[in-house]
């Protein structure tokens, strides 16, 4: 297995930081959390468009203009 060292982060303003082995080859990218978050959101997003029954569901959702509160939603529900 060989070393292993971090280099300078390639996008300081997001904080990215490239881990990469001895010969300088990039192996793996270490992001911040919230970064990652907001990637992943991203990319749930996109899976679920794929989806025509999920992408109406999600633009319906969108249009709503009010959302139910947890009053609500319990007397709805019944709890």
């Amino acid at each position: 297995m060989s070393a292993l060292s971090v280099e300078a982060a390639f996008d300081e303003s997001l904080g990215i930081q490239y881990v990469s082995d001895e010969q300088g080859n990039a192996v793996s990218v270490i992001v911040p959390i919230e970064l990652w978050q907001a990637i992943m959101s991203e990319r749930e997003t996109a899976y679920l468009l794929k989806s025509e029954v999920m992408k109406r569901r999600l633009l319906e959702a969108r249009r709503r203009q009010r959302g139910m509160s947890l009053e609500e939603v319990r007397e709805k529900l019944g709890i």
